[in-house]
């Protein structure tokens, strides 16, 4: 019994230790999706959906819950972010290509209706970022729309 007292303890020790340690926050200025949505021009609802379900994990803003704090959970958080945003950064629009614009919109439109995004792991705690088939077909129509002008914009040589 002393043993698993112990052992019970170092880990209480460890994990208190633990919480000096943190991954460093996705805290930039909100003002970096501006580009995006201003050549974008998606419909109200579609904001609200992007704002509610994506800019967390694919933006250089996150909305932290208290539960962040918590080592471990702070780095599995980070990880997510970090990743989220190497596949699709709304606050780097600009730096895309009209190529690659197009092809983020499209794999936006793929992963919103295979239900990949967003990941359950979010949604678990974030139950409004969920999305309804209204809001997907809500996204698809302006994605779709989107992809249309991409196409009729001239080519950079």
């Amino acid at each position: 019994m002393k043993g698993i007292k112990k052992i019970l303890l170092l880990i209480l020790v460890v994990f208190v230790i633990a919480q000096f340690f943190k991954p460093e926050q996705n805290i930039g200025d909100l003002t970096s999706i501006e580009p995006f949505l201003e050549e974008t021009n998606p419909p109200e609802n579609v904001r609200l959906i992007l704002k509610e379900s994506c800019y967390d994990c694919h933006s250089s803003h996150t909305n932290y819950p208290w539960y962040s704090n918590i080592t471990p959970v702070n780095y599995f958080m980070a990880d997510h972010v970090n990743d989220g945003k190497k596949h699709f950064n709304f606050s780097k629009w600009n730096a895309y290509s009209l190529k690659k614009k197009d092809h983020k919109i499209e794999e936006l439109i793929e992963m919103v209706e295979a239900k990949e995004m967003p990941l359950e792991s979010y949604t678990w705690m974030h139950a409004n970022a969920k999305l309804s088939d209204a809001d997907i077909a809500s996204i698809k129509e302006w994605a779709e729309h989107l992809r249309i002008k991409f196409t009729l914009m001239p080519q950079p040589e």
